[in-house]
């Protein structure tokens, strides 16, 4: 916002909430200096993280997102980058959204080219065996079939007739993500202490991060030998 902001856009230009967005994203661009004025003043040991929009059309169709982070590679910021793809854990209530989301992450990775990790957020409002049934699950294709059993789609027309109707594209996806087997979440609670730890090191074990500093020693002083 010290750049430029949506909610201005939106009033002077008379854009919406998308169209806004997408116009500060390119003026970020154009002034991209900025950014990496901004990013100097901070220590070369600092841990940075960059909240990006979650508007998915400037990561599928633009590239804007791609030449901000080609411009970082520029910069030098390429070995200590990795993009962390956050999912809503409520979208496994719905085999077919969570199926969607995943493959939205396939699409950032692709797009992005960095070292990727992602994540289910809001695991504390989902019961935890939820969580465990569908990440155990060996693909997406297994996923999407396994509705039927646990959902009781056979006694249910509604969902028999939606999985009819999107059968043949549902399927296609799976397939498509099966053949990549590149897709896998992390789940995060955040009161639970050790997921939020190991979502760190997860992340941290992904650009190697404070490998390079210095193991910190005491110096201790040698006793005097007994004469």
């Amino acid at each position: 916002r010290e750049l430029i902001s949506v909610e201005d856009v939106m009033e002077e230009l008379g854009l919406g909430p998308n169209g806004g967005l997408l116009y500060c994203m390119e003026y970020l661009l154009e002034n991209i200096s900025w950014l990496g004025d901004y990013l100097e003043s901070y220590d070369d040991d600092e841990y940075l993280l960059l909240d990006c929009p979650g508007q998915l059309e400037l990561y599928t169709h633009v590239p804007i997102m791609r030449n901000i982070i080609d411009q970082l590679r520029i910069w030098g910021y390429e070995s200590s980058m990795v993009g962390v793809f956050c999912i809503d854990a409520t979208f496994l209530g719905d085999s077919s959204k969570f199926i969607s989301g995943s493959l939205l992450a396939l699409s950032a990775m692709i797009a992005l080219e960095v070292p990727h990790v992602n994540m289910l957020t809001k695991c504390d409002l989902m019961d935890e065996k939820d969580i465990e049934r569908m990440l155990s699950m060996e693909s997406a294709t297994q996923l999407w079939q396994a509705e039927t059993y646990y959902r009781g789609v056979e006694g249910n027309p509604e969902i028999e007739k939606r999985r009819q109707k999107r059968f043949r594209l549902t399927e296609a996806i799976c397939s498509l993500l099966d053949d990549y087997t590149m897709v896998s979440f992390l789940p995060l609670n955040i009161n639970d202490e050790e997921s939020m730890d190991h979502v760190l090191v997860t992340v941290d074990n992904t650009i190697q991060y404070g490998e390079g500093l210095e193991v910190e020693t005491n110096d201790f002083e040698q006793p005097d030998s007994e004469e």
